[in-house]
């Protein structure tokens, strides 16, 4: 099975301004994608330094127009905190200005912290989401919008915008147990894994049991792996530059959380912990390929994700991460 190799992308916010930053990461974009690389995927936050782009669609309209190949989409868009009817349309537009290269996750949002911020109370998210997943897919696929739900309601609302893709583009959704694998499956979702090899393959199974079940065994969706990856001449030189940016992203990532006097546990604290426990692959590019390999073949994954840039580490150390796995490591992955 090919080995498809993506990035995923929280954006926080380093020590750079916010415009340095985003001419960087346009910048490994356009790396991407002169690679061939399949997809970039940039996560949706707020009131946070984790998430500097609040507005994914703004960012991924900039790099749609200095990229040519790589598919380029939210994941995912917090979808509580937006009108369902201004997010079709958004949609509609990115699709078109990439020229077909848009796919997108729709979630509620991982914080409850940010979306109430927005208005959105946690009591009330979960719902929110599930109706506003229906409104935006009928939205994307008819010719008029009607919709009566709790939240939103619309009647023959004209879907002047059209996608370029048809019927629509691609969705993604991130199982964490096997009831959401089957879900996604049954729906002909592309999804993607945080969970260690060994429990992302028994997601794998029971995503591939029910998509055979479902839709028979035929052109199965992508199931992506997502790690922290750096590289670097030798392992100790990758360790050295890859722990303390580490350690910056996940200060990021409970910020909020331990401001408002609570945490979120789902990241350990220090990059030898994560690597220990099968979230973060980082060494040289023979110790990356390996591990690499290892992981794709327990999990069962298609597509390996990777976070290239997190923290504060600099332009110049992820762009010679990212050289030496495109010159070292991806020929050699298997």
């Amino acid at each position: 099975m090919p080995i498809s190799i993506g990035v995923f992308d929280h954006m926080d916010s380093g020590d750079s301004p916010p415009h340095v930053l985003y001419e960087n990461r346009l910048k490994l974009i356009e790396a991407y994608d002169a690679a061939g690389f399949y997809g970039y995927h940039v996560a949706e936050h707020h009131q946070t330094s984790l998430g500097m782009a609040p507005s994914p669609g703004l960012f991924l309209a900039a790099a749609a127009a200095r990229t040519r190949r790589i598919k380029l989409g939210p994941l995912i868009y917090i979808v509580p905190a937006y009108s369902p009817l201004r997010l079709i349309e958004e949609i509609c537009m990115l699709d078109h200005l990439s020229k077909g290269r848009f796919q997108f996750g729709m979630g509620r949002g991982i914080s409850p912290f940010e979306t109430a911020f927005h208005g959105v109370r946690a009591e009330d998210s979960h719902a929110m989401y599930r109706e506003a997943v229906d409104i935006v897919l009928k939205g994307l696929t008819q010719e008029t919008l009607s919709h009566t739900g709790k939240y939103w309601s619309y009647a023959n609302v004209p879907m002047v915008l059209r996608p370029f893709q048809a019927p629509r583009p691609p969705l993604w959704y991130g199982p964490s147990n096997a009831e959401g694998a089957a879900m996604a499956a049954e729906r002909k979702l592309n999804i993607v894994i945080n969970n260690p090899r060994g429990l992302a393959r028994a997601i794998n199974d029971a995503y591939l049991e029910s998509y055979t079940k479902t839709h028979g065994a035929g052109g199965k969706p992508m199931m992506g792996l997502v790690r922290h990856l750096f590289i670097g001449e030798t392992d100790e030189e990758a360790l050295r530059i890859a722990t303390p940016a580490y350690r910056r992203w996940k200060l990021s990532h409970v910020e909020l959380w331990r401001r408002m006097g609570t945490d979120n546990h789902l990241w350990p604290e220090q990059l030898d912990e994560a690597i220990a426990k099968d979230g973060a692959i980082v060494g040289s590019p023979e110790t990356v390929a390996n591990e690499i390999n290892d992981a794709m073949k327990v999990s069962g994954c298609n597509y390996l994700v990777g976070r290239f840039a997190f923290g504060n580490m600099s332009y110049q150390d992820t762009r010679q991460s990212v050289d030496l796995f495109i010159k070292d490591v991806m020929p050699n992955i298997v």
